[in-house]
């Protein structure tokens, strides 16, 4: 039997953000990236350049999906005091609400297939915290 963890891998996330689309989207009214966006501004303000740091994107794409979702109300763009040109980003409180939805949606229908799976959650869990860690560390062979 051959290893092809690294081809799996790239399936089983391709699939599950396909998956979490077409969820979100039927379910809630929003892509994904969108929401991916939205959670990470939840965790913390921040600004376009770091959103579209840790998004992998350029930074004008980000800006045209803050904009979008300012319009819609679920994003608040400040000035930031002595920053020049800099905004902070943060969820409104729709935002905030939207993005408690979705992730409850999303994190559910996760643990449903985790279990169909017949690997106990908190296993999986476990192991996949333990690569991330991993591939954040300095010394991760695979970190860029």
């Amino acid at each position: 039997m051959t290893q092809d963890l690294s081809l799996d891998l790239h399936a089983l996330t391709a699939r599950l953000d396909r998956g979490a689309d077409r969820i979100l989207r039927k379910e809630a009214g929003i892509s994904y990236p969108r929401f991916l966006l939205l959670f990470m501004v939840g965790e913390t303000t921040t600004t376009q350049r770091s959103l579209a740091q840790r998004m992998g994107v350029t930074e004008p794409s980000i800006s045209r999906m803050v904009a979008t979702l300012v319009g819609e109300g679920l994003l608040r763009v400040d000035n930031t005091r002595g920053g020049g040109n800099r905004h902070s980003v943060r969820l409104s409180a729709r935002g905030r609400s939207l993005v408690q939805k979705c992730y409850s949606l999303l994190e559910s229908r996760l643990v449903d297939l985790v279990k169909a799976s017949g690997v106990p959650y908190e296993q999986y869990a476990r192991h996949t915290k333990r690569l991330l860690a991993t591939l954040e560390a300095a010394t991760a062979p695979l970190s860029a």
